[in-house]
């Protein structure tokens, strides 16, 4: 019978200990910026040290405000989504599909907004009444 290697415990946990003693990196590497005005930053993996994931962050441009906005491709690099940051082209054409989008709301908001009825006001207190719907189901709406 081979003999089987031994495991030393005790070799393992020094080895453990004086890799967890060497120097790591605790700045990131810029990796870019959105139209926002926040930075993004990287730590890559090491899995050499047990580190499977990078580490990611954004650096705001306005400190101060809670409610900051990202883009939709940064989120999801920030969240490991995907694995390349957004170049600035795709930031820019989607800047671009997303006005273009905006445009398009507004004009049909307009089209539509003479089209639409206002509730009866002689029900306060209850729910509106709208003329173009029916009150009762299978029944036609009420006419005046």
């Amino acid at each position: 019978m081979a003999d089987k290697p031994k495991r030393d415990l005790i070799k393992i946990i020094f080895q453990n200990f004086f890799k967890s003693l060497r120097p790591r990196q605790f700045r990131g590497n810029y990796i870019g910026e959105d139209y926002f005005g926040n930075k993004y930053y990287e730590i890559p993996a090491n899995p050499s040290i047990g580190k499977r994931k990078p580490s990611r962050w954004f650096e705001p441009a306005d400190k101060e405000a809670f409610d900051q906005e990202l883009t939709a491709e940064w989120e999801a690099w920030l969240r490991g989504r995907r694995d390349a940051p957004p170049t600035k082209e795709e930031l820019i054409q989607n800047l671009q599909i997303m006005e273009m989008k905006k445009r398009n709301a507004e004009k049909l908001e307009a089209k539509y907004k003479k089209h639409t009825s206002t509730p009866s006001t002689d029900t306060i207190g209850t729910y509106p009444k709208y003329e173009e719907f029916e009150i009762i189901p299978n029944k036609d709406p009420e006419k005046k």
